[in-house]
């Protein structure tokens, strides 16, 4: 429970702290946060139009329960038509191509609105611009640089695992056993790692760690060429006292003074090097490993926040911090 609290008030602390870059600013609109608002608008303003909101609300979801229960449980394959393995229902390498589930999905359709959000939630939140880039990518990605990696290149032996898999493989093509190389402290046993051999990934897995690697470098540059120079004005005004329309009509409301969220940060990083250093065997993180994590929120939070404010695309950080604190353990 210490270290779950302790956890909550660093993010508390880092978001009151930010407030000034990435809630003050009128374009930092949140499109999450923007359904959550018309709903609660929904929920209890009143309309004595035709149709009140309340009642269109209550309408939709009714009807999407209702429909929900068509490809949820009456007819699941409507959650996946993939009418290239129906056609070539014998071929494996017209799964692999048109399998929505574990293939690369091409001309494969949906009719089941839970699929459709389960990657980045609901389309209709994200602006335009976003859908066209993610869709941009995504055809890169998979539709160009993975095929050929896997049929024209075969790079690292990637025929000899699924082509579509989050799973770990030996150099045979079998599942990976993890639990054969851990102790009982679910610490690796390199012994046992090198008897069982090395671990091999599906060609999406590794390209999935690639370019999550590639994520980290981009998101400080997108947000260093088209944010900076905003950045860089707003830290001054809040010293010369520069705020812009939308900042002072926000100041009719009663702040939260700065000082709350430095003494939130500080004294949560405090009780956690406490419990780090003091309770090492049951929190299982160094002090440095804490003071590790710390720099990095210090560094991306700010450009991930503006990322998500103007796209609602959050960026994932895990390939990274994971790779360099594994290094950084063996290397002290």
């Amino acid at each position: 429970m210490g270290v779950m609290g302790a956890g909550v008030g660093i993010r508390l602390g880092w978001a009151g702290l930010l407030r000034k870059y990435v809630v003050e600013p009128a374009h930092m609109w949140w499109p999450n946060t923007l359904v959550q608002v018309s709903l609660f608008r929904a929920l209890h303003e009143k309309d004595e139009r035709r149709m009140s909101r309340a009642k269109f609300f209550l309408i939709a979801l009714f009807c999407s329960f209702l429909w929900y229960a068509v490809p949820g449980y009456l007819f699941s394959t409507l959650t996946n038509i993939s009418w290239i393995c129906w056609i070539f229902s014998k071929s494996v390498t017209a799964q692999q191509i048109g399998s929505g589930m574990r293939g690369l999905g091409l001309g494969a359709l949906t009719l089941d609105w839970s699929a459709v959000a389960s990657f980045l939630f609901s389309p209709l939140i994200y602006p335009f611009f976003a859908i066209a880039n993610v869709f941009v990518g995504y055809v890169l990605v998979i539709y160009i640089a993975l095929p050929i990696a896997y049929w024209g290149f075969d790079l690292y032996g990637a025929q000899k695992f699924p082509i579509f898999s989050s799973h770990l493989f030996t150099n045979q093509g079998q599942k990976y056993n993890i639990s054969a190389i851990v102790n009982d402290k679910f610490e690796i046993d390199l012994g046992k790692y090198e008897e069982q051999g090395r671990i091999h990934l599906s060609m999406f897995f590794a390209l999935t760690y690639g370019f999550g690697f590639a994520t980290v470098a981009s998101t400080l540059s997108h947000v260093a060429l088209f944010y900076g120079r905003e950045i860089y004005e707003r830290y001054r005004a809040s010293y010369h006292g520069k705020p812009d329309i939308h900042t002072r009509l926000m100041r009719k409301y009663k702040d939260i003074p700065s000082s709350w969220f430095y003494i939130l940060l500080g004294g949560t990083l405090a009780v956690s090097l406490v419990l780090c250093i003091f309770l090492n065997d049951q929190v299982q993180m160094p002090w440095w490993g804490l003071l590790f994590a710390s720099a990095i929120a210090f560094i991306f939070t700010l450009p991930i926040s503006i990322i998500t404010a103007t796209t609602n695309q959050v960026i994932e950080l895990n390939y990274f911090p994971s790779f360099s604190s594994f290094n950084l353990q063996h290397e002290i």
